[in-house]
């Protein structure tokens, strides 16, 4: 068994234009303080780190590195979850993910594709320029607006979106095979890879490509209604990545899963600060500690509530509290006896 590295923290939500968030060292000095020891990186903002520079350029990734490290910090992962997005997008969200891209590339779907498609192989090859081993992604959707069989899906609909999707990630997947990173699908309300079966449906169509793995988050399943601990017991092989996120799903007699087009504080399920909500982290780290889960715990902060600083904060403890430093010894050892063949032999009966 491996003892989970962490706590670490996405920085998505945290940049801003002011101080500490609007600079790499900045904002780890902050990270540092809250008592993290870790840090996932987004990769469309130039602050941070420069995508395509930490492709081409060692020395650069080097440097970005020892900004991280001078603070006493790891990078755990890089994100392109915004890019990931725009590899696969349904023309009825055009619009609305245009902003996610350059302005030079909005208004033009086949151009925007394009140029996510190159950030997913400058990510492969800047992750393995940072010495990094997953890389954490989304995998954008084509079929999301059909997710209701309402009106009734067209037969073969559905076998040709997988087989579109699995055609455009499979030569990046590729890539990331070559640069020797496992490409973590975050399994997220809105992508095409939404639950386990819709991930098994890729899987099948990418031919069970071995970067093809998953990055846990157990808040979009309670938002779901989906069994999270069964969830790591049928993929904790693909499982590569770990966002901690809590959550909370409160049904009431005029709203479920859907939420009735509310804002997230009105919504029967809703993404909660560390604790406060429904998850049952103290199983989910037993399981990843049994199951030999050998990457990050990675705070993902989101809560309509509470107030973000204190978020990371408690956050940061949260896990630190939940890792399980795992034994390297049997607790009834002291009862043991020493490999004997012949006493093997004889308590089994065996002449």
């Amino acid at each position: 068994m491996t003892t989970l590295k962490g706590p670490g923290i996405f920085l998505a939500q945290f940049i801003g234009d002011e101080a500490p968030f609007n600079s790499l060292k900045n904002i780890c000095q902050w990270a540092k303080d809250k008592g993290f020891v870790g840090v996932q990186i987004p990769t469309l903002d130039d602050r941070f780190i420069d995508l395509q520079k930490a492709a081409e350029s060692k020395t650069y990734a080097d440097e970005v590195k020892g900004i991280v490290n001078s603070f006493g910090l790891e990078i755990t992962e890089l994100s392109t979850h915004l890019q990931g997005q725009l590899v696969a997008v349904n023309p009825v969200y055009d619009d609305l993910f245009d902003s996610f891209a350059p302005e030079q590339y909005r208004k033009n779907p086949k151009a925007r594709q394009e140029w996510a498609v190159q950030q997913m192989k400058y990510a492969a090859k800047a992750s393995q320029n940072l010495g990094l081993n997953a890389h954490a992604t989304f995998s954008g959707a084509l079929l999301w607006p059909m997710v209701y069989p309402w009106p009734q899906r067209p037969e073969g609909l559905v076998e040709e979106g997988f087989t579109e999707l699995a055609k455009r990630w499979l030569p990046i997947l590729n890539d990331f095979d070559e640069c020797g990173v496992d490409l973590c699908y975050e399994i997220h309300p809105g992508e095409d890879l939404h639950d386990g079966i819709s991930y098994e449906m890729f899987l099948e169509k990418v031919k069970n490509h071995k970067r093809a793995c998953l990055l846990y988050d157990p808040s979009h399943f309670v938002l779901q209604c989906l069994d999270y601990l069964a969830y790591i017991d049928n993929y904790h092989d693909r499982i590569k990545a770990f966002h901690v996120k809590d959550a909370e799903f409160n049904p009431t007699g005029k709203q479920g899963v859907y939420g009735g087009y509310q804002s997230w504080l009105k919504r029967a399920g809703r993404f909660r600060s560390l604790g406060d909500g429904q998850v049952d982290f103290k199983s989910i780290f037993s399981k990843m500690a049994a199951y030999n889960y050998k990457g990050w715990a990675v705070l993902e902060w989101e809560c309509c509530l509470k107030n973000s600083e204190d978020g990371a904060r408690e956050g940061a403890a949260f896990i630190k509290n939940h890792i399980i430093k795992v034994t390297d010894k049997a607790f009834d050892d002291f009862a043991g006896t020493l490999k004997n063949d012949t006493l093997n032999r004889s308590v089994l009966g065996i002449e």
